[in-house]
């Protein structure tokens, strides 16, 4: 009788056990999926996001449990639409644009400032008599439609200069080799190059760098819904994270970086080469992870870049209110990584 209790009593206690200590070396107990997300950056493919690209081909997003989907907007769409609409969770866009944005209760949040110097500038062409920023008053200029326009309406409107038409400027600079406007936007590591690459001599430009302008604005930063943010704070940390990951490894490794650009820029047709990539990528980096004499940090957008940005856009009237750095810019600081 003793025998058969101690041999019942030790059977439930084995069958105890995985109930008491549950196995922790299982897949199931110790990984969870990744978690599906979608970012939808501002342009066509290009070394301007060659971080994105480095951070999915390297796993640093699945390192972080995402499962991120790359989509890209254009000329004709509106990367923050895909918020709005709930396509993606993440998406690119300048400071600029997003400000007016929320201005008009767009309630977008910044998670992460990629871009933290101006890189836009007007290019003009020397024969057509303009030598000063003064000279495009009366003349025929190209500009990005929408909300890539502002930083460049600003410019104009704080210098009191009317053109005497504007035109939508779409992917190519064609109207401008073309000799249809005078002058036209562009961006130093995209358009300035391609302009060179068509024939054109240094001598034969003159640039306006929006920057020494009154317009020295962070451009591309990512952008979410309050609600992402406020539901899912960590996602949004693990996205921030792995794609500043991906641009400090694009720097160690650009060769690699123009791998992953190329692959994109094949499967999308477009009209470039390795060469123009390179050229980009070069240009860009500096702006994105700062050198030994930056005051910057990598991802944080600057209280007093702000708080300037704001204030040119109230001076212009193109916006009216905007949040606190604090609300607008949550992941700000020094303790973040």
């Amino acid at each position: 009788m003793m025998t058969r209790f101690i041999l019942i009593l030790s059977t439930c206690i084995v069958l105890a056990v995985p109930l008491l200590f549950p196995a922790t070396n299982s897949p199931a107990a110790t990984e969870r999926p990744p978690a599906p997300v979608t970012i939808t950056l501002q342009w066509l493919p290009q070394s301007q996001f060659a971080g994105y690209y480095v951070a999915l081909d390297k796993g640093f997003y699945r390192k972080r449990g995402l499962e991120v989907k790359i989509r890209h907007a254009g000329p004709e769409q509106d990367s923050l639409a895909s918020l709005v609409d709930g396509s993606a969770d993440f998406a690119t866009t300048f400071l600029t644009p997003a400000l007016r944005r929320r201005d008009s209760r767009l309630p977008l949040i910044n998670i992460a400032q990629i871009v933290h110097r101006s890189t836009t500038m007007l290019i003009a062409r020397k024969q057509s008599g303009i030598s000063s920023i003064m000279d495009l008053n009366g003349k025929r200029i190209s500009l990005w439609k929408g909300d890539l326009g502002v930083p460049f309406q600003a410019v104009l409107t704080s210098h009191e200069i009317t053109p005497s038409r504007i035109f939508d400027q779409n992917y190519s600079v064609n109207l401008f080799l073309l000799g249809g406007v005078d002058a036209c936007s562009a961006m130093y590591y995209n358009e300035y190059n391609m302009l060179y690459q068509t024939g054109l001599n240094e001598g034969d430009l003159v640039t306006f760098p929006l920057r020494d302008y009154g317009a020295d604005i962070p451009e591309d930063g990512i952008y979410c819904l309050e609600s992402t943010w406020n539901n899912r704070p960590q996602q949004c940390r693990a996205f921030r994270q792995a794609t500043l990951e991906g641009w400090r490894y694009a720097l160690a490794h650009p060769e690699e970086a123009l791998h992953s650009v190329m692959k994109r820029v094949f499967d999308a047709h477009l009209p470039t080469n390795r060469s123009h990539m390179r050229w980009m990528l070069e240009k860009i980096l500096p702006a994105i992870i700062p050198g030994t004499g930056d005051s910057w940090q990598a991802g944080v957008l600057s209280p007093d870049d702000y708080a300037k940005a704001v204030e040119l856009m109230k001076r212009q009237g193109i916006i009216h209110r905007a949040p606190s750095y604090e609300s607008f810019h949550p992941t700000g600081g020094s303790h973040v990584p």
